[in-house]
């Protein structure tokens, strides 16, 4: 049975990818993800703050005194040529390579042009066999357009892949009005892939002490749904490859996101709860579905489920909304008259699934 899939003209030999996350930071863990059967990895993030911070602390010793004493200013060369920055994460990416045999591929986290993304070839210096580009930048500002934010994505990819010359995607938020023609854009600006989607740990408010507090919750197979959807929307629209990321637990998730057009379904949350063996457990039923159904290779239901395929497209579109709004109706009629919860029979016959 063939598993093998295309992702950044890489070639990977199932469309399992361990996306970023803190169990990237140990080698021995990576390994385990590589013997449990999966076909690449994603390193967490280097961060533009980090950069940033780094750069400005170096700068303050730099040109400490530099007012006291005219001969400083020759003794270290333009701050700005100054290559610096957390060498820990290059280092890291190259004893990964060392380690495994699978691809590793890099991830950059910003929001703005400057001279941070040189650290893109750094990283593709490094050995990173592909980059993955993670941007999010929330907008406060009411002066701010959308367009104005969607030119500021496309330059930033554009400045990146001009970088380097390892593939590079471009891992986005649901959050944008018309994420087709965004993709668009991006793939005409360099990028080879779009991960669908970044998923963020919005922070909760604790009352009895007034303050702001994170709150980590790990996805479920639910969450699938959003990248689902736009990945069945995107295929055949759009030639960059396609990565489906949130709520991947199960084969059942691998194998809906395979079909509605992914090259690759990216999982954290899964292994984060169960651990690096819950990879080969995923492989496993994945391979027992294909023999039950007959499929010989991953390729040969890639896009079934897509909006080019199905034979009713309108269900992935907003007809599928007015769907949803009426069965919440039928629902209804199964509450008993105190409206104290669902009846037995609507438990039998399968409505908690609404």
């Amino acid at each position: 049975m063939d598993l093998t899939t295309m992702y950044l003209g890489l070639r990977l030999k199932n469309p399992l990818v361990a996306s970023a996350s803190p169990l990237m930071k140990r080698v021995d863990t990576v390994r385990q993800l590589e013997d449990a059967g999966v076909a690449a990895v994603v390193m967490y993030s280097l961060f533009e703050e980090q950069i940033r911070h780094e750069s400005q602390e170096l700068a303050h010793y730099i040109t400490q005194g530099q007012h006291t004493f005219v001969e400083v200013n020759s003794y270290f060369p333009d701050f700005q040529s100054y290559q610096v920055g957390p060498d820990g994460y290059l280092e890291e990416v190259a004893r990964l390579k060392q380690a495994v045999g699978i691809p590793v591929i890099g991830s950059l986290n910003g929001t703005s042009s400057g001279g941070w993304v040189d650290y893109a070839q750094r990283i593709e210096q490094a050995g990173a066999d592909a980059l993955e580009l993670n941007t999010y930048f929330l907008v406060t500002n009411p002066e701010t357009s959308s367009a104005e934010q969607e030119d500021r994505y496309v330059e930033l990819v554009r400045e990146v892949c001009s970088r380097v010359r390892i593939p590079v995607a471009v891992k986005l938020s649901p959050f944008f009005t018309a994420l087709p023609h965004l993709v668009r854009r991006l793939e005409e600006a360099g990028a080879r892939g779009v991960v669908l989607f970044n998923r963020f740990y919005q922070p909760d408010f604790d009352l009895e002490a007034d303050e702001v507090v994170p709150n980590l919750v790990l996805s479920t197979s639910n969450d699938l749904r959003l990248p689902l959807r736009w990945v069945s929307l995107l295929y055949g629209r759009t030639k960059v490859d396609m990565a489906a990321s949130g709520g991947v637990h199960t084969a059942s998730d691998v194998l809906k996101v395979v079909m509605a057009g992914a090259s690759v379904a990216m999982t954290t949350s899964a292994l984060l709860r169960y651990g690096a063996g819950r990879a080969g457990e995923i492989l496993g039923d994945l391979e027992a579905w294909m023999g039950e159904k007959e499929y010989v290779s991953i390729q040969q239901m890639q896009g079934r489920m897509s909006h080019r395929a199905v034979s009713e497209p309108a269900a992935l579109e907003r007809a599928n909304y007015m769907k949803e709004l009426n069965s919440f109706h039928t629902l209804g009629t199964l509450y008993g008259a105190s409206g104290s919860g669902l009846s037995a029979t609507a438990i039998d016959e399968g409505y908690l699934s609404v």
